[in-house]
């Protein structure tokens, strides 16, 4: 199987679903990573924090197993995706989807706080069509904690997830790597902190009978 994340920042593939990327790493699975964003200078970032997450994105394809040509970076300045055209992004996400040829695809909720979340959902749906991307067998939404849990709009629909994947052999893993992107972590009760993070697993292993789980929204299973 192939499973492809689409991530609109570095460190939502771990916090959202590391555990499981790990899990199907470890069972054969070809992972390919989709991310949407990164730093540049132009945005007003030292070239050394550029260098540096730079770094960390490798540390994280390495870790996970995902080479060079698994790894689509669109590049587009974070915290501006809205000032993409959404057409332009829908091509991009597609042409690497076309290319990658996934079963599995795993999208931000579109629930999320941040915006680039929310539209990266918007702009990855036009490549869930099966008459156009009969590839594609699965498509699942992941949490992502302190924007899945921090939506303060009413009218939208909350995280409901009805597929549980058991993370307990991976959860040391997935907390091991996250230090990876030492700037973005907090203390606890920080919700990017390890402990949070934990927590949550535990949680969710609670909801579906195992030590540690991550939850999902399944929006699409043929079978």
């Amino acid at each position: 199987m192939r499973t492809l994340v689409i991530a609109p920042h570095p460190d939502d593939e771990l916090l959202g679903c590391g555990g499981t990327l790990l899990r199907r790493s470890s069972e054969g699975c070809e992972l390919g990573w989709l991310l949407i964003t990164a730093m540049d200078e132009d945005s007003g970032w030292s070239s050394e924090r550029v260098i540096a997450r730079s770094d960390e994105i490798k540390k994280v394809k390495d870790g996970l197993g995902i080479p060079d040509g698994r790894f689509f970076a669109l590049n587009y300045p974070s915290s501006h995706v809205d000032q993409i055209p959404l057409s332009t992004l829908v091509s991009k996400i597609c042409s690497a989807v076309n290319e990658f040829q996934p079963q599995e695809i795993l999208v931000p909720f579109p629930g999320d706080a941040h915006s680039d979340h929310r539209i990266t959902f918007e702009a990855a749906g036009a490549c869930m069509k099966w008459f156009r991307y009969p590839c594609v067998r699965r498509v699942m939404a992941y949490e992502t904690p302190s924007e899945t849990d921090i939506a303060f709009n009413p009218l939208s629909s909350a995280f409901k997830p009805n597929v549980f994947v058991e993370i307990s052999e991976f959860l040391s893993a997935k907390l091991e790597m996250l230090e990876i992107y030492e700037s973005e972590l907090g203390e606890f009760p920080f919700p990017r902190s390890k402990g949070a993070i934990e927590a949550l697993a535990r949680v969710r292993g609670s909801q579906s009978g195992y030590k540690a789980a991550e939850a999902f929204m399944m929006l699409l299973e043929r079978s």
